[in-house]
């Protein structure tokens, strides 16, 4: 197949120290069929990448600097990287390092320079650790939040994944009262208009939309809380009269478990336990991270640096698999999701 017709994915490496090279090296090298879908190109640091390749137990010379992605040969024995910054082959696997930290910026501000530049189709990033990027003096909650500063976006959503099923969140990386104060009339309005855009983008505009709540027993008539009556279900009916199929909100006690019993593929939540405990929990390696929103599409991994294990080569690389194999089949029909989502935000009411 002609390497004009795969789309050109980024994979950043994410923090250095943790199992991102490893995980990269062995999603590259140990799974040849990818490359008839994409055309993977890392985003970061050789020398960093070549010691992942090694406690892969994997050959390092696989690793092939290139100047930028169009260079990319695509053969399944070669990892091709694009060179950012120097080296960080110093940097020591398990333990938070601010040139680790530095590094992981450096390579998500790069593959978003390439992604504005219609370089690359998507962006696949391996895990990074908060604690380092804020050593190296880059004050983000994480991922998410860095690349909706580069792509100039206020509406986003982080959403986890797995198979049909889609949790979006109205706050992530904050306190619990940070995310309380965050969740805003507007803010759970411009997040029902994401998920409606993603439906549409889908092909399937009449999906419903299932809103948790915030409280126990959705505030229970405001026995435990104001914020359901006072901000959700607004929210909720605004969308409703905008033609939106969205109920709520629900309990999320009783949301959650029936969307993994298939009652609801697209599913809100309010903060990010409320979401990421039970879709782990479930899920496990099989789930991913969309952040829908942006004008390109980014998938990640749905898992954390695991400095405990990194160097060792027990790393699994199954949710960096379905990260680019999702980023493959989004990036085709994206620019249909980012029309829809500035147009859905265009209509906030």
């Amino acid at each position: 197949m002609s390497l004009n017709i795969l789309p050109r994915l980024a994979i950043t490496l994410g923090d250095v120290a943790g199992v991102g090279t490893e995980i990269t090296a062995k999603t590259l090298l140990k799974h040849p069929e990818l490359r008839k879908i994409c055309v993977p190109v890392v985003i970061g640091d050789a020398d960093a990448l070549r010691k992942g390749v090694t406690v892969a137990e994997l050959i390092p010379a696989a690793v092939r600097v290139i100047d930028e992605p169009s260079k990319a040969l695509n053969t399944p024995d070669t990892i091709e990287v694009v060179q950012i910054g120097p080296s960080l082959a110093h940097v020591p696997f398990g333990k938070i390092h601010r040139d680790a930290g530095d590094g992981a910026y450096r390579s998500i501000i790069a593959a978003c320079a390439l992604a504005r530049e219609g370089k690359v189709d998507g962006i696949v990033t391996p895990p990074l650790n908060k604690a380092a990027l804020h050593e190296a003096g880059h004050f983000y909650p994480g991922h998410t939040e860095l690349l909706a500063e580069q792509f100039g976006v206020k509406d986003y959503s982080l959403v986890l994944s797995a198979g049909n099923l889609y949790f979006f969140h109205l706050t992530t990386h904050v306190s619990m009262r940070q995310a309380i104060a965050q969740i805003t009339p507007e803010r759970t309005g411009a997040v029902i208009n994401l998920v409606a855009a993603f439906c549409r983008a889908l092909g399937k505009p009449d999906e419903a939309i299932a809103l948790a709540g915030l409280n126990p027993h959705a505030g229970e008539n405001r026995l435990f809380g104001d914020e359901e009556a006072d901000i959700l279900a607004p929210a909720v009916a605004k969308a409703r009269a905008r033609g939106i199929n969205v109920q709520g909100p629900i309990s999320g006690d009783a949301v959650v478990p029936a969307a993994v019993r298939g009652k609801w593929n697209m599913v809100i939540v309010c903060y990010h336990d409320q979401g990421h405990a039970p879709f782990k929990a479930v899920y496990g390696d099989d789930g991913v991270n969309i952040t829908v929103g942006l004008p390109v599409v980014r998938v990640s991994v749905d898992h954390g640096t695991a400095f405990d294990i990194a160097g060792q080569g027990i790393a699994r690389e199954a949710s960096l698999i379905l990260a680019v194999e999702r980023a493959a089949a989004l990036s085709k029909g994206w620019g249909e999701v980012w029309k829809t989502a500035q147009a859905g935000s265009a209509c906030l009411a």
